[in-house]
């Protein structure tokens, strides 16, 4: 007790405890707004999340990079145009852009920092978009809750399985914390999260049928890529020995420290709904 006591009079965890607070504010009034607010918004967070891999391999402000944030602001324009589908020439474009500078400059920069600058766009630009690409589903208004509620969900259920059963290790060298037990509980209590939304918000979802099933399905799909999105951000930091992405988020780090997970539940959210209704559930 004295333990728990100690750690929440903190200094670190009360600053952690406020900025979260923060956030989830932020993310009421401008989800929930939708439309252009969020759309800039997201765009926002994808360019500084793009600055912040960048910088991991020295590459944010030499060309190369200004070569990917023009290329993420590309695509965010096509994307408010409604022209989403010239997503795929825009990365060839900026592939063959990045080849050239590399070719021409050679031996300046290293193949790694030409990989990581495409890369880049389609980890945090097209992930991160997905948050905006759910909300302007139909529906989406109560769809995209789904995003936070199987990531955060996740995170929570893991956390506590893990503590109370986890015996078996999932990833020791990434996480040495995270085991096989609290990974799949994460994934069930996602789902149970997600089965609980939608038989309370069900009524409200004009095309969902089966909406109770459909939100289990689609949380649980989206908690067994978040964790991998986690990990993913954890092993880009130990291969280049850095602690955090940035500090722009006080007590929680960058946004991609923040917002791990994030990327990947976004785009896993989207993806089950549509095999949903591939199969006839919308």
């Amino acid at each position: 007790m004295s333990r728990v006591m100690e750690i929440v009079s903190s200094r670190k965890f009360q600053t952690r405890l406020i900025s979260g607070i923060a956030l989830v504010i932020l993310a009421i009034l401008v989800i929930g707004r939708g439309g252009l607010p969020l759309f800039l918004t997201m765009m926002a967070v994808s360019l500084i999340g793009l600055f912040e891999l960048y910088r991991v391999v020295r590459m944010e402000r030499e060309l190369l990079g200004l070569i990917g944030y023009l290329g993420g602001l590309s695509y965010y324009l096509l994307l408010w145009n409604n022209i989403g589908r010239y997503g795929m020439p825009v990365m060839i474009g900026v592939l063959m852009a990045l080849m050239a500078v590399f070719v021409i400059t050679y031996p300046r920069y290293r193949t790694e920092q030409i990989a990581v600058g495409l890369m880049g766009i389609l980890y945090t630009v097209v992930m991160f978009s997905y948050v905006y690409r759910v909300r302007e589903m139909h529906d989406g208004k109560y769809l995209v809750w789904m995003i936070f509620i199987s990531s955060w969900g996740c995170d929570t259920c893991a956390y506590v399985v893990g503590m109370l059963f986890g015996r078996h290790h999932f990833a020791p060298v990434l996480s040495p914390k995270k085991t096989v037990e609290g990974s799949i509980g994460g994934v069930i209590g996602a789902g149970l999260l997600g089965l609980i939304y939608g038989l309370l918000l069900g009524d409200q979802m004009e095309e969902l049928l089966h909406a109770g099933f459909a939100c289990f399905f689609a949380c649980a799909i989206g908690a067994l890529i978040s964790q991998i999105g986690d990990l993913a951000a954890s092993a880009i930091k130990r291969d280049h020995e850095v602690k955090d992405y940035g500090t722009l988020i006080p007590g929680h780090g960058g946004v991609l420290d923040r917002f791990d997970s994030l990327l990947f539940t976004a785009p896993a959210i989207s993806f089950a709904l549509y095999l949903y209704r591939l199969f006839g559930g919308l």
